[in-house]
């Protein structure tokens, strides 16, 4: 095992940001920056040994201060939608920013992914770590918040969560990585097979804001229990999947216990890679890069239109206004704590 630390460049405001790289035993790398700390690259071998960048990316800081799609983000402190951008906590009613037509999306501004964090290397790990504000992006309470990124001998990337607050407020961070098993470059991830432990998927308004309903997949597109390609039905005349343009949708995940468990798989047949995602939390947002536009990716590579899929692990969206969802409330003083692995085969 090992950590490296390079120079990756300045930012806008002339900040120094570095890149850190895991490696493990098995030759497989991670890396990441602390300018939002955000996963850049991760090196995975194939059926041959050969190995690839699977995730889609940048290689400089400018790109990063962008960066409109979340390539590789954290992304807090709420990730996915609250409908119409507001909450109520404690008999306060809290204002976000409209980012996302009349709903808040990701948080808001700043972006967890465009501040710069403080930087911990372990043996085979590096944690980064800042205090949100009060009231930064609207919500109240100052925010401790750490992410860990963990690259085992057993080809797992770690990403274990930490977050403790001065006053009640809402905690859903997840990561926005969008991996190509064929390689960042690799173009459309259509070909790709999932499977994900799910019966149901949360309904969405047409501005894909949750109901509350649970939509049983039975019998319809959102059905990922048998595996299968993402491009058998993302075509399908089916309202969900033409108003997100694709999959875009929050799975209740079928978990067996409240910890860290199985609930998805991405496999890709020419490279023979397989991803596993284990997470502790309720839902999981399937994203297929619908909005993904024309994007000038690292070693000039043209990102488009589902050149990368997200597998996104969270409280369901706008839980905190529906109260049948479990509450990503995060009490005064209480500690939270989550972990996601990305595990490959």
């Amino acid at each position: 095992m090992s950590v490296e630390k390079i120079n990756f460049g300045k930012t806008s405001a002339g900040e120094e940001v570095s890149m850190y790289t895991l490696e493990n035993k098995n030759g497989m790398k991670a890396q990441f920056i602390d300018y939002g700390a955000n996963l850049v690259s991760l090196f995975v071998p194939d059926k041959d040994g050969k190995f690839a960048d699977v995730v889609l990316g940048f290689d400089n800081v400018a790109a990063y201060e962008v960066n409109g799609c979340f390539f590789g983000s954290f992304i807090g402190r709420h990730g996915n939608r609250i409908g119409d951008a507001k909450f109520e906590l404690n008999g306060t009613t809290y204002e976000l920013e409209k980012n996302d037509g009349k709903n808040n999306l990701h948080g808001g501004t700043p972006g967890y992914n465009k501040v710069m964090y403080q930087a911990e290397t372990g043996e085979n790990s590096v944690t980064f770590s800042r205090v949100s504000p009060d009231m930064e992006q609207g919500y109240p309470g100052n925010l401790e918040i750490s992410v860990t990124y963990t690259l085992t001998d057993d080809n797992e990337l770690k990403l274990d969560y930490k977050a403790k607050s001065d006053k009640d407020t809402l905690c859903n961070v997840t990561n926005h990585s969008y991996f190509n098993l064929k390689g960042h470059n690799g173009g459309d991830i259509t070909d790709h097979e999932v499977w994900i432990q799910a019966n149901g998927f949360t309904e969405t308004t047409d501005d894909l804001i949750p109901t509350g309903k649970i939509i049983d997949v039975t019998g319809t597109p959102m059905d990922f229990r048998t595996k299968k390609a993402i491009s058998k039905d993302i075509g399908a005349d089916y309202e969900p999947l033409i108003l997100a343009g694709g999959y875009d949708h929050n799975f209740a995940l079928d978990k067996k216990t409240k910890g860290v468990e199985k609930v998805a798989e991405v496999s890709e047949s020419t490279s023979g890679r397989t991803m596993e995602v284990y997470t502790d939390l309720p839902g999981m947002q399937l994203y297929t890069g619908n909005f993904i536009v024309k994007e000038e990716g690292k070693e000039g590579a043209e990102y488009t239109k589902r050149n990368g899929v997200c597998f996104e692990t969270q409280y369901f969206p706008n839980s905190i206004n529906i109260p049948s969802f479990e509450s990503c409330l995060l009490k005064a003083g209480d500690t939270f704590t989550s972990t996601t692995i990305y595990k490959f085969c």
